[in-house]
């Protein structure tokens, strides 16, 4: 039997999509840790909100968002810490003022070194992107909240609280109603549960429903997730539906004393059923873990 190799997370910047004025989205066309990087820019400045895995895949952006630039002043933001996301931000040191929120920075001083040794086993492709990383101090620490004024156009960056992991963070243009959500939302693939007790529990299913009411009252006409295709405000009610069916399922389950085996069979086998099409399905055993241990009882 072959070993499944994860391919090499490449960001390519070919099928760039407008998504407003002054607001483009570099797509991940739909590979694995390749992840949505926007760039959305003011009269002054430009904003970019995500690296890529990486030194070589943040060269590739910060070269583009330079080009796009054309001499405005550039800042950087990610979504949370972890690899695909943030592991390129030494590249855009003394081009770019790097912000992030105060829980962010946290995980990624204190976790970024198990997180870089663990994906570094995922294969040599994902590896050789991740030659060379070195972990970023932030130039800017916001608590839960940070207006970025662009020139003309302010970009709101907003602490969610724990959910996919403690320092998620929502990017949102007001002006465009588009909205970043990084791994709070994924299109067509159920919803990445980073559970791996005892090194990192933060995740919280219960916590990232919460969240995930909250962004769909806010009603964006276009939200980008953190993987997978643009879509509309169906796509937070898509993932508000499956994490509030995958609660209720596991804790009615849980609720007569099942092993936790049997819990994760039972609901893998509906949760695939409900959406056959889905990737990922590799994720909904770590959604029930997490899901057990906040149950009530």
């Amino acid at each position: 039997m072959t070993e499944y190799v994860l391919p090499a997370p490449v960001v390519q910047t070919e099928g760039v999509r407008e998504l407003a004025r002054d607001l483009v989205v570099i797509p991940n066309r739909r590979l694995q840790l390749v992840p949505n990087i926007g760039v959305i820019g003011g009269t002054h400045s430009v904003l970019v909100v995500e690296t890529g895995m990486g030194p070589r895949n943040a060269e590739t952006v910060l070269r583009f968002a330079m080009e796009y630039a054309q001499g405005r002043r550039l800042y950087l933001t990610t979504t949370h810490f972890h690899p695909e996301h943030a592991f390129g931000a030494q590249v855009f040191a003394g081009e770019a003022t790097f912000l992030i929120n105060k829980a962010q920075a946290q995980d990624l001083a204190a976790k970024g070194p198990g997180y870089l040794a663990m994906f570094r086993e995922l294969g040599e492709p994902v590896a050789r992107q991740l030659e060379g990383v070195e972990l970023p101090t932030p130039g800017v620490v916001y608590d839960t909240a940070h207006d970025l004024d662009l020139g003309g156009r302010t970009v709101r960056l907003r602490a969610t609280g724990r959910a996919h992991s403690r320092g998620d963070q929502v990017v949102t243009v007001p002006d465009a109603e588009v909205m970043f959500t990084g791994d709070l939302v994924e299109a067509g693939q159920f919803s990445i549960f980073p559970w791996f007790p005892p090194h990192d529990t933060d995740v919280s299913a219960t916590r990232w429903i919460t969240v995930m009411r909250r962004l769909a009252a806010a009603r964006p006409q276009l939200v980008v997730p953190g993987h997978g295709d643009i879509g509309g405000p169906q796509l937070l009610a898509d993932v508000g539906d499956y994490l509030q069916l995958l609660r209720d399922e596991t804790w009615r389950r849980r609720d007569s004393a099942m092993s936790q085996e049997t819990i994760v069979e039972e609901v893998s086998a509906l949760m695939i059923e409900r959406h056959p099409e889905w990737e990922g399905q590799e994720w909904i055993a770590r959604g029930v873990g997490c899901l057990c241990a906040e149950h009530p009882a």
